[in-house]
């Protein structure tokens, strides 16, 4: 009698139960599919933890914000914001103060949206505002009617495994509906985000005071600060401190070839001899934009007003000039000074021709020790010719320029 063989014993092709091989395929199988998966989560975490944590972020913002917003206050009802008053510089570095340009504290008022009038008194004018940051491309138009909800999910929060984005006083309180950013500094640069910059915004606890935020920045490592550019920019400062000329660049370096170092010599250039100054930088080469940026910003720089110089041309008149050549004032008739506003047209032509000659000759120059006859209280007024006495200019010694004629 023939055994009856059961198809799972056989292993035939077509079978229901699969033999022991196709087991152990299945098993190794399952085997690299869980491998992977473990590898992926593992490389997943860093990213959901990070998108937990600012969900959760934006949830306690929500909630501590919210028992106000449920006693009667709705979005289209929040009639006082909360606004800074100040622009913050383009650019500010890692472990720095968060200042205004000129390193002065940002102000943030509270203001009534219809009349602009700052809310100086009643309890609101004493709220406590936090200082967030937020998406630099958020209200990129510039409007002011966005939602509560809406802002809170363009607050920035830190890097996973970084520090607070901001650390400091981030919490403030106004005095009469005003305050001031006193100690904030960012930890961490914009790079990592898409728009590349940041903003700093301002909440407070009550639902019907609209948010405030700046103006979009970028916020840089604070080793790139020693390549800062100075706004504005001192008469001492490097010539890469001005806008379009790079820190060891081609601008940089051709001036530096031709002994122009600090922002005062490339001015003196400038105001002596333009043409001059626009070949070393490169000519046609150089963009208009370029050197009208370049020449803007040097030309914002403060000059001493303690450094003048005296030119004496052979029919005597002398002409003051400040730091960087500028005629600043003249001495036309030995006897009387007259600052640049004052001069006539004719005198003005005179001055415009003679300074020609003395861009030239610039060695005839006698620095200035003691310039109080163009300097007030020190002016002794003529009344009656509108000029101003100079008792002391005869007693200057000049080395006169003998090639000059009109």
């Amino acid at each position: 009698m023939v055994q009856k063989r059961y198809f799972w014993e056989g292993g035939e092709e077509g079978s229901d139960v699969p033999n022991r091989d196709s087991k152990r395929r299945n098993a190794s199988i399952r085997d690299m599919n869980k491998s992977s998966m473990q590898e992926l989560v593992i490389k997943l975490e860093p990213f959901l933890r990070n998108c937990v944590s600012q969900e959760v972020q934006r949830a306690i913002n929500s909630y501590l914000r919210s028992p106000l917003n449920q006693i009667g206050s709705s979005e289209g009802s929040r009639s006082l914001q909360l606004h800074f008053d100040d622009e913050l510089p383009s650019t500010l570095f890692t472990g720095c103060r968060v200042e205004k340009e000129d390193s002065t504290l940002v102000k943030v008022v509270l203001r009534d949206s219809m009349s602009k009038r700052v809310i100086t008194s009643g309890p609101l004018s004493s709220i406590k505002v936090t200082i967030v940051v937020l998406d630099g491309d958020f209200n990129k138009d510039d409007k002011e009617d966005w939602t509560q909800q809406e802002f809170n999910n363009r607050i920035i929060q830190e890097r996973a495994g970084k520090r607070p984005l901001v650390t400091g006083a981030v919490v403030l309180s106004l005095r009469e509906g005003m305050g001031y950013i006193e100690d904030v500094s960012f930890t961490d640069n914009s790079s990592w985000i898409r728009s590349g910059k940041f903003r700093v915004g301002a909440i407070s606890s009550e639902g019907s005071i609209r948010e405030g935020m700046s103006n979009a920045f970028k916020v840089k490592d604070h080793r790139g600060e020693s390549y800062k550019k100075h706004h504005p920019p001192s008469s001492d400062d490097e010539v890469w401190r001005l806008e379009k000329i790079a820190k060891d660049g081609a601008s940089h370096k051709r001036l530096t070839s031709h002994g122009i170092c600090n922002v005062k010599g490339l001015l003196q250039l400038y105001v002596t001899n333009p043409c001059s100054l626009r070949k070393i930088l490169g000519g046609n080469k150089i963009s208009s934009k370029a050197w009208n940026s370049i020449i803007e910003h040097a030309s914002a720089c403060l000059l001493d007003d303690n450094e003048l110089y005296l030119y004496k041309a052979e029919d005597g008149t002398v002409l003051v000039l400040n730091s960087i050549y500028d005629v600043v004032g003249a001495n036309f008739d030995g006897g009387h000074y007259l600052s640049v506003d004052m001069f006539n047209k004719s005198e003005q032509l005179l001055v415009d021709n003679l300074k020609q000659h003395v861009y030239k000759n610039l060695n005839y120059l006698v620095p200035l020790g003691d310039q109080s006859f163009v300097a007030h209280p020190l002016l002794l007024p003529n009344l009656q010719t509108g000029s101003y006495c100079n008792p002391s200019i005869q007693n200057v010694s000049f080395q006169v320029g003998q090639d000059y004629s009109l």
